[in-house]
Formats: C-alpha cells, structure tokens, sequence
C-alpha cells in the first residue's frame, strides 16, 4: 500500500469513527506511537486512548510512570496474557458512553503500526476469533464491523499506520540490516531513541556507562565487539549492521533483564481473578476461603502469577515458592508496590494472596 493511499485510509477511519484506540508496543513507546495520527485525531475533535500492548514485557513501575507524565489517557495492557483487557473494556465503555446518548451504535477505531497486535488486541476483547469476518454490506473493501457489545462495534480495518521513511522501515524490522547500505544513520536515530526512553537499557545490554554521543556508544559496541578494521578502526558500519540486526531480531530489547526475570514464571489464575473482582473481594482472606482449592491445585514448583487491578486496589496472586515472604516479595517487585495485607497457603511449596497499593 502507497504511503499516500495508506493514510487516506488511516483519515476515512478516523471520520468514521467515533473514537480512536491507538495501539503501540509498550516496549517502544516512541517508536511506536505516531504523532501525525495523534494530530490528526486531535484536528478531528474526536476522543483519543493509548493501549500500549505488551506491557507484560516493562517493568510495572515504569509503566505507571510513563501513563503519569502522558499527556493522553494511557491502558497497559497485554493481549497475549489477557492482562488489562477488563480495563481496557472499561475505558472503551466509558468512552462511548457520551456517544450512546445521542445514537444507536458507536465505532471504536483500532489503529497502529504493523506488528503492535493489533488484531490479537480484537480478539481477545471480542472473546473469539474475530478477523476475517465477512465484510459489513456498504463498507470499503476489507473493512469490517466486529460486535464488541450490544451497541459497541470496533471498526477494523487494513489501514495501518503507514512506515514514512526509510530509517523507520529499518528499525521496525521492515528492511534487513544485512542488507542495509548506509546503515550507521538509522542506527544513530534508534539508539537516540533509545536514550530518550531508557538509557539505561546501553548499559545492561553492552556495558556502556559513560559515552559522549551516539556515535560515541557506536564505537564503543564496535570495540567490545571486535569489529575492526585494518588499521585498527572501528568498523561504524559493521558495527551498526549488527546493532540493528541485535534490535530487529529481538535480542536487544529496552528491558532485556525484565524479560528475562518475567521469562522465569507463568501468567496464571485469570479465573480466580475474574471471580475475585465479581464478588468485590479485597481481603486475602476471603480471597482463600473462596477460591482455595483452586489455588492449591497450583502449589509446585513451577512459579505463577496472577494480576488484577480492582478499585484502584491491586490483588496479587504468587504460587511456586519455598517461602512466603519470597512470594511477597516477588509480587512487590513485580508491581513496584508495597503490600498492605497478605495471606500464605501451602505446605512444601507456598502461595501468597496479597493487597498491594
């Protein structure tokens, strides 16, 4: 699709619709969101919500750091864990609410750059496999209505947010970095990039702690890397081709650690959960009596999970440890708060219920 057609596109969904939901990788924020589609939302006076997907990949202090200094409303959620989707369900609710006063249905539109997953996003709101639904008669080709409610309809459409340069298509992974011929410039903007969100991620990944400019942490990654050329300098090109390759491949990411710790327990305990906000229930206690034997079947020695947002309260659930005061400690960690209350269960290996805030 033609870059100028591509936005034609992305302009004929926001006309009609009634509301955006921009989709971005949480773990590339600014390479993800796309400030011309902000600005044309904004120019259409039409209410505008960021769901930054995937956030099961950033650590949760972070997240609720950057939703605090945004200057439009923000979701974390993760599509893939179904972490967050009730949340988002809510804000979309609350969103169309205005709309249901004055007509039958609202659309929600559903816009971002390929792979922020997006449709993954749909389906799990829809409950089913959604895309690839027959076409809504009277719609553009490829256009399609998905029924989220009785009234509420998310417009999909194939109309992503179009890549406008080069240097992004590279580091969006749309352009091999093997193959790249001039590749030290979209490496200078990415690791820019990088700086501007996480600086700190150069250093947990390449052991930069002190550098002079972009070029500067080139060099030094070129160094620790071996990437000379006779003479004995740096090779910049090399070494960008394999920066890039690092960070469109998935091996550079800007929370490397986080994920790797994340990679080390399994999301779990969404139908505690669920129960758990239906009956209001804040007290681990309760909690316990109501769902024990649920929570016993998960006592060994693969550690679990689970999250829930509730009355701005958070419940935590961890099973899989030797001791309680670790499980507590894990789900601090995790969240980045402070728990209020906790209750521990198990014999050989413990699970904890906690309220944190």
């Amino acid at each position: 699709m033609k870059q100028r057609r591509a936005w034609r596109v992305v302009r004929e969904v926001i006309d009609e619709a009634d509301f955006v939901v921009e989709v971005v990788d949480a773990r590339d924020p600014t390479g993800t969101r796309n400030r011309k589609l902000e600005k044309l939302v904004r120019e259409s006076g039409k209410p505008l919500l960021i769901v930054m997907n995937k956030a099961d990949l950033v650590p949760r202090n972070w997240a609720e750091d950057y939703k605090r200094r945004s200057e439009i409303p923000v979701v974390f959620i993760s599509a893939r864990e179904r972490k967050g989707t009730g949340i988002l369900r809510r804000e979309i609710k609350r969103l169309a609410k205005p709309f249901l006063e004055e007509k039958e249905r609202v659309k929600v539109a559903l816009i971002g750059y390929p792979n922020v997953g997006k449709s993954t996003i749909i389906n799990t709101l829809r409950g089913k496999r959604a895309i690839g639904t027959a076409p809504i008669p009277g719609y553009t080709r490829g256009k399609h209505l998905i029924r989220l409610s009785k009234r509420i309809w998310l417009l999909d459409s194939p109309g992503v947010v179009p890549i406008d340069d080069f240097d992004e298509l590279v580091i969006k992974g749309g352009f091999p970095a093997d193959k790249i011929e001039e590749p030290v410039k979209p490496a200078l903007k990415l690791i820019s990039r990088i700086l501007e969100t996480r600086r700190e991620a150069i250093t947990e990944k390449f052991g930069i702690e002190e550098f002079k400019s972009g070029e500067d942490i080139l060099r030094k990654i070129g160094e620790r890397r071996g990437l000379i050329k006779s003479g004995g300098e740096v090779d910049l090109e090399e070494t960008a081709r394999w920066f890039l390759r690092e960070w469109q491949t998935g091996h550079f990411t800007l929370f490397g650690k986080e994920e790797e710790k994340r990679a080390q327990f399994t999301w779990d305990f969404e139908d505690v959960l669920d129960g758990i906000e239906k009956e209001l229930l804040l007290d681990p206690r309760r909690i316990l009596w109501h769902f024990g034997d649920e929570l016993r079947e998960k006592l060994d020695g693969q550690k679990r999970a689970g999250l829930r947002e509730i009355e701005g309260i958070t419940v935590g659930i961890a099973t899989g440890f030797k001791k309680c005061d670790s499980a507590l400690k894990f789900l601090e960690e995790l969240t980045g708060k402070s728990v209020l209350a906790g209750e521990c269960f198990g014999k050989k290996w413990k699970g904890v219920i906690a309220i944190l805030d």
